[in-house]
């Protein structure tokens, strides 16, 4: 019996992975970024991202116990005929997932570095207005579609760095600087089009006004923990 009840806990159902709800309406990060770029972005980008996720894991069933972060930062010793779908898919999943958290309405959060993040901003960059030069450069920089990173490296200091497509530097032997993100932006045209066009100076200059720096403080000092 117990047997027969272990069996029914599907691993499928249990491993799948799901789009992940928003904290706050698509229409709250107005006038920055805009509601219908918001519902676009996570109901058909990012669901697409995941649903080729699963398929890919599908084909490879071992590969379900590994969490979403396990597969972002092996991706390079995955097996090869799913390897460049994981790398692109998971990839997506990790960045929007995070993406999300890394955004909230304006007001809601402290949208500036605080505390211990605030002392290594001005330790490593200077300052936080040099962070978003060096961050927004990074992000005007990256030909064609891509992200723009703030992480912390292996030797505990900030670094500054893009990926192109959805990869992130968190993945082994991928990434130009090996860092844990604390902060991204998307610079794909899907995320900003139909505000900025091709204008994406300006979108860039935007977002600081929305982004989260509740969920980067976080972030760093679990970092800073380790």
């Amino acid at each position: 019996a117990l047997r027969g009840r272990h069996h029914q806990e599907h691993p499928r159902t249990q491993m799948a992975h799901a789009l992940p709800s928003l904290t706050y309406d698509y229409a709250a990060l107005e006038p920055f970024v805009d509601a219908t770029t918001m519902n676009i972005h996570h109901t058909k980008h990012h669901q697409a991202y995941i649903n080729n996720l699963n398929t890919a894991l599908d084909k490879h069933s071992e590969l379900k116990s590994l969490s979403l972060e396990e597969l972002n930062i092996k991706v390079t010793t995955l097996p090869e005929d799913v390897r460049t779908a994981i790398r692109n898919n998971g990839g997506g999943h990790w960045n929007h997932t995070m993406f999300w958290k890394w955004m909230a309405p304006v007001g809601s959060v402290n949208h500036a570095p605080i505390g211990s993040l605030k002392a290594a901003i001005d330790k490593d960059f200077g300052s936080f207005d040099v962070l978003k030069e060096k961050f927004n450069a990074a992000a005007a920089a990256r030909f064609g579609s891509g992200w723009a990173w703030l992480g912390v490296k292996e030797d505990g200091s900030l670094g500054i760095t893009s990926t192109p497509n959805q990869d992130n530097p968190m993945m082994d032997g991928v990434a130009d600087v090996k860092m844990t993100p604390i902060l991204g932006l998307d610079v794909w045209e899907h995320a900003y089009y139909l505000k900025y066009q091709n204008r994406r100076a300006d979108y860039l200059a935007s977002w600081w006004n929305i982004v989260n720096f509740d969920t980067v403080v976080e972030l760093y000092d679990a970092q800073a923990k380790k």
